[in-house]
């Protein structure tokens, strides 16, 4: 065995084919393996599972989630966290995943650990969302919802008459009329148009 690694001592030493080959080999195997592992972390922070991990969000807007037509329908599609939260193309996604990094500080410092202090942070975490989701057309929801597939007959016909007018203009977005679909609304007591 000691002579095998002299001579893979020797061989990687000099500047030889062979050494560079080996070189490649191990940058390859070990670009693989964080490859692996960073896409492999990525997908365990994109579950349900994990976003409810911490209590703040376990019991506060899990359970305002639970109560919502995502969570339970006559169709039986179920939307978790990611699939409103987060996008599904890859380079959306990271970018997603680094604003989230902020909420993960709130979590260390405790700025939303209480019920009291949800509550108190809820208009403001709810208006960055708004804003997030309003700025990128509300590109979560159109994973699940489409104008092109909508049957407008099927629909009430003040929804039919709201999509097809969004869908005419151009200028709104399923946030500007669905805020509060998935989560209580904050208390927007002064807020013009409330």
């Amino acid at each position: 065995m000691l002579k095998f690694l002299k001579r893979l001592w020797l061989i990687m030493k000099r500047p030889s084919s062979a050494s560079m080959g080996f070189i490649l080999l191990l940058g390859f195997i070990g670009g693989v393996i964080f490859w692996g592992g960073f896409n492999t972390s990525l997908e365990l922070t994109n579950t349900e599972q994990f976003c409810i991990s911490c209590h703040s969000m376990h019991d506060n807007s899990y359970e305002e989630y639970k109560d919502s037509i995502h969570y339970s329908n006559r169709s039986g599609v179920r939307a978790t966290c990611p699939d409103c939260h987060v996008p599904r193309k890859w380079t959306d996604k990271i970018v997603r995943k680094i604003q989230a990094s902020t909420d993960l500080w709130g979590r260390i410092v405790g700025s939303v650990d209480t019920r009291e202090k949800f509550v108190n942070k809820r208009r403001y975490m709810a208006e960055r969302e708004w804003k997030r989701m309003k700025a990128n057309d509300s590109l979560v929801c159109r994973n699940c919802h489409n104008f092109k597939y909508m049957d407008f007959s099927e629909q009430a016909p003040l929804s039919a008459r709201m999509h097809s007018t969004a869908l005419a203009s151009g200028k709104k977005t399923c946030i500007d009329c669905h805020k509060g679909i998935a989560h209580k609304l904050p208390d927007m007591t002064g807020v013009k148009g409330w």
